[in-house]
């Protein structure tokens, strides 16, 4: 009888031996990215940023004594993808957290039935729409407003131009941004005489620009991320609108690049300081964020080299280590722990901005980051005006 329970025994060891490493000695973190459809240049810099903060987590031991995973799945920029692949992930891979990408819709169709489990949600996009959801997500994008008012502001203090048209695409993000456009103008002396809108797969905007040209605005508030800049930037120079300011919306920095590349300073758009700073971190004037942004900067330049994005990655990357850091702080994964240790952080300078989160405060980023930039002659990006200071 002694020998059979001990072989039991052995057959049991052997059993939960044999069991896969992130069921013993990992915690899993989730991620729903668009890394097909329109969201997929963005969230695929969300997921590099996340995977650079995971190794850099588990170089130094880990969470809790154990190592950290990261499993993504690709809601292929869909709400009803996402859907199925937050629910996949709840139910396999047995995640303590989500870290998803901007695909606003798709985390607004989730967020119901993650709210249900009881599980944090620290995303790139707005915060859902329900207050009770709200009470479990945490946006690290910036208010949409603040891309806004930067541009807005460039233009009070730097130009005499006092007549605008609006350029924008019909996405969720887009029309948000669009109503705080047209209410926030005046507020600037701005006046908006055209209202133009596009779908991001258009080849031609020469209509539309024609438009804004003819109602006699001095810029273009363009709103909406992706090529489409490009496109707009060439049909402004076939047109020989040389005078008709470009003010583009936060792009993927190879985006930056080619549309400055075809107008020079007649194009300048926001961005954070970790993106402008990617060729040269002391710029940045702060000796903590300076750091924050090293520590950032120099495994993302060892692995990508220096054409990486490092305005996404940034935050997806303060992101992981937040969540490390409440994780530490909760003594465990459960998720209303690490919610409430999350809220309790207090300010955090992280690489991509710093973060000010509270029980009352889940969009951390309240002061405004962004500073107006130009492509130079050698393709890099250069400040124009910084009026964060």
């Amino acid at each position: 009888m002694g020998l059979w329970k001990a072989s039991i025994l052995a057959t049991l060891v052997a059993l939960t031996s044999g069991l896969p490493a992130s069921a013993q000695d990992t915690i899993t973190i989730g991620s729903s990215l668009g890394l097909t459809g329109y969201g997929s240049l963005t969230d695929g810099h969300w997921r590099d940023g996340l995977e650079l903060a995971i190794e850099a987590v588990n170089a130094k031991g880990g969470v809790l004594g154990k190592k950290l995973r990261l499993v993504y799945e690709d809601n292929k920029s869909t709400p009803q993808q996402a859907v199925v692949v937050y629910r996949k992930m709840m139910s396999e891979d047995k995640v303590v957290a989500f870290d998803s990408g901007c695909i606003s819709a798709g985390n607004f169709a989730a967020a119901s039935f993650v709210t249900k489990a009881k599980l944090p949600m620290f995303l790139c996009s707005i915060l859902p729409r329900l207050p009770e959801e709200q009470k479990w997500a945490f946006s690290f994008l910036p208010p949409p407003k603040f891309e806004v008012d930067a541009r807005y502001e460039y233009l009070k203090n730097k130009t005499n131009i006092r007549k605008i048209g609006i350029l924008g695409d019909p996405s969720p993000y887009g029309m948000l941004m669009r109503n705080i456009a047209l209410e926030d103008a005046k507020s600037f002396g701005l006046e908006i005489v055209a209202n133009e809108s596009y779908q991001q797969d258009d080849s031609d905007f020469s209509v539309q620009i024609g438009r804004i040209n003819a109602a006699g605005a001095g810029a273009i508030i363009m709103i909406g991320q992706g090529n489409a800049v490009i496109t707009v930037a060439n049909n402004l120079r076939q047109l020989g609108l040389n005078k008709l300011l470009l003010l583009g919306s936060i792009n993927e920095r190879e985006i930056l690049i080619e549309a400055g590349k075809v107008l020079g300073e007649q194009y300048l758009f926001p961005a954070p300081m970790i993106q402008v700073a990617i060729d040269d971190v002391n710029m940045i004037a702060d000796p903590k964020a300076r750091a924050a942004a090293e520590a950032f900067l120099t495994p993302l330049k060892a692995k990508f080299g220096g054409k990486m994005d490092s305005a996404q990655a940034s935050r997806a990357w303060d992101s992981l280590l937040m969540l490390a850091k409440a994780i530490e702080a909760a003594k465990t994964t459960e998720g209303t722990a690490v919610r409430d240790a999350f809220e309790k952080l207090g300010p955090y300078v992280g690489a991509g901005a710093t973060y000010e989160f509270s029980e009352t405060q889940h969009i951390g980023i309240t002061k405004n980051p962004y500073l107006i930039a130009h492509v130079t002659k050698d393709g890099k990006l250069a400040i124009k005006y910084d009026g964060r200071q």
